[in-house]
């Protein structure tokens, strides 16, 4: 009798579950989750190594964070002195382009007396107030004669006297005025 060469021996036991559906799918499962399991522990670990990456670029990004801000800091002074200086200027080139405030200083300039200072000078529309210090009461009436003989304002008036905190011999005095009505001004 001839031996037959085609038959194949499995000493491993054969196991029904593997034929069935469920353990197909069970198995499927497995050796899917297997690779799901070996991406994500990729995905973790590259998290992990760049975070020594990213501790870095923050930590260098804080430094010149407080570089910068050490020099905005520096400059502030320089910059409020600046904004300040340019304000100035732009009221200064205002009244300067302004021929009639420019006229209207110069005419109160030309009669004001050699001990007054003036402080201020608000033109609001018609309204003039001149806000000035004064060594002597003859220079403040000499002032209030002066600016009522320049015939461009209907009243002139003293509105306000008084005597300097800091030193007694000072007085400090507001004039209001207003322009005639007929003249439109100065002339």
């Amino acid at each position: 009798m001839p031996i037959n060469k085609s038959k194949i021996i499995n000493l491993l036991p054969n196991d029904d579950f593997q034929s069935t559906t469920f353990g197909r799918i069970l198995k499927w499962a497995l050796s899917s989750f297997r690779f799901m399991v070996i991406v994500t522990e990729l995905i973790v670990m590259s998290a992990f190594l760049s975070r020594f990456w990213l501790d870095a670029r923050n930590s260098d990004l804080n430094e010149e964070l407080n570089v910068s801000m050490a020099q905005v800091n520096a400059y502030q002074d320089v910059e409020q002195e600046f904004r300040l200086y340019q304000n100035q200027l732009q009221v200064a080139n205002t009244l300067y382009l302004d021929g009639k405030n420019s006229e209207l200083i110069q005419k109160i300039t030309n009669v004001l007396p050699n001990d007054l200072i003036v402080s201020s000078i608000q033109l609001t529309g018609e309204d003039l107030q001149i806000k000035a210090v004064s060594f002597s009461e003859q220079a403040v009436a000499q002032f209030l004669v002066n600016l009522e003989g320049l015939e461009i304002f209907d009243k002139v008036e003293l509105s306000q006297v008084a005597s300097s905190i800091e030193n007694s011999f000072v007085t400090t005095f507001t004039i209001s005025a207003k322009y005639k009505q007929k003249t439109g001004g100065l002339n």
